[in-house]
């Protein structure tokens, strides 16, 4: 037994595992377990982190200047209010670290992003999971959970895994719901994707209510995920709170460049939506045909029921087998389930033959 203990909370956490990136044996492969970008990165970004390179040796703007105020003007939003990070991730982990603590909780939805739990078992408090209803946030279950121990609520919208969202009104009745002393944090990383008319990504009620944050990301519709580049908006409040507690360069220089330049390739953002526009109906139908049970998504990912665990799991090793690799979602609660990234219109089409021959064999 080691003599060195750490903070409560830690050791009850179950380390994060990342999707598959390779299957033993197959090449070439379709990864479709992290939701990325199906069309990769912008030329544009690509070209401008190449001609970063001849600058490695200087530091960063610490105050990723250039890049906010690019935000800024791409989102219609106040540079001074954004705060840049190593991706989402780095920022919701300061958002917990600066107002949780032990003896707190962390709300969150049933079958919300797993570093929710984490982060906060992190810094010792405690995460509460609301039940959801039909695999969406349920804005009374969650207001139902609320105590005076509750510090922090974070809803992912749209969620990961499952796809869903909460409609722009739903979220305003539980921020309504909450005491101005807990912070809602919006995560809204897959917000690009998202074209319904009751759905709003949170900048509307940060601009509103002191106590809402919205982060968002680089990695998805940007295709950007190797660099880990992220955002938030918050009220000024909170930004000076972030600003104090985060990493002094904690954004590296390519990535600052290279995001400037993504927000500029307003093509390349159009076509990815395109390509999940046209594949994530198809892909879905196409399940269903199969009478497997694809969850509503507005994501770049379709989840897709297979009625048990082992069913799921014989379908991942199948997809794997024909070089496809999905995400096993179980640590989420969804063992019954796996999650499929919406990639290319070839890898989509290679995606649902290998389904097909899946059920087929098993009849």
């Amino acid at each position: 037994m080691s003599a060195l203990t750490p903070r409560p909370g830690i050791m009850k956490i179950s380390p994060y595992v990342p999707g598959k990136d390779s299957v033993d044996g197959k090449e070439p492969i379709a990864k479709l377990s992290s939701n990325e970008g199906a069309l990769g990165p912008s030329p544009k970004a690509m070209a401008a982190y190449a001609k970063a390179a001849a600058e490695l040796h200087r530091y960063p703007d610490g105050a990723t200047e250039k890049l906010r105020q690019a935000i800024g003007r791409h989102y219609g939003l106040d540079a001074n209010r954004i705060i840049c990070g190593s991706g989402s991730d780095e920022l919701l982990n300061l958002l917990v670290r600066a107002y949780c603590g032990p003896g707190d909780e962390l709300l969150y939805s049933q079958y919300g992003f797993l570093m929710y739990p984490i982060n906060a078992l992190g810094v010792g408090a405690t995460p509460v999971a609301a039940p959801e209803k039909d695999y969406r946030a349920d804005v009374d279950a969650m207001l139902a959970k609320v105590t005076d121990k509750t510090r922090v609520v974070c809803l992912a919208n749209p969620n990961n895994p499952t796809g869903s969202y909460v409609t722009k009104d739903d979220v305003r009745r539980l921020q309504a719901g909450l005491p101005k002393t807990v912070l809602l944090v919006i995560d809204a990383a897959y917000a690009e994707y998202v074209s319904r008319n009751d759905y709003e990504s949170g900048v509307e009620l940060v601009d509103q209510a002191e106590n809402v944050v919205m982060t968002r990301t680089f990695s998805k519709i940007y295709g950007m995920g190797g660099l880990r580049l992220g955002w938030m908006y918050a009220s000024a409040t909170v930004t000076d709170v972030i600003s104090r507690l985060r990493q002094p360069f904690n954004v590296n220089l390519a990535a600052q460049i290279a995001g400037i330049a993504a927000l500029e390739d307003i093509a390349h953002t159009d076509a990815s939506r395109t390509n999940n526009d046209i594949w994530l109906p198809w892909l879905s139908a196409e399940t269903a045909k199969l009478d497997l049970k694809p969850l509503p998504s507005v994501g770049n990912f379709l989840t897709v029921g297979f009625g048990s665990k082992e069913r799921a799991a014989a379908a991942n090793d199948w997809l794997m087998n024909d070089g496809l690799i999905p995400r096993m979602i179980a640590g989420y609660g969804l063992p019954e389930h796996l999650r499929i990234t919406i990639g290319t219109e070839a890898e989509v089409k290679a995606v649902q033959a290998s389904l097909a021959r899946f059920v087929a064999q098993a009849q």
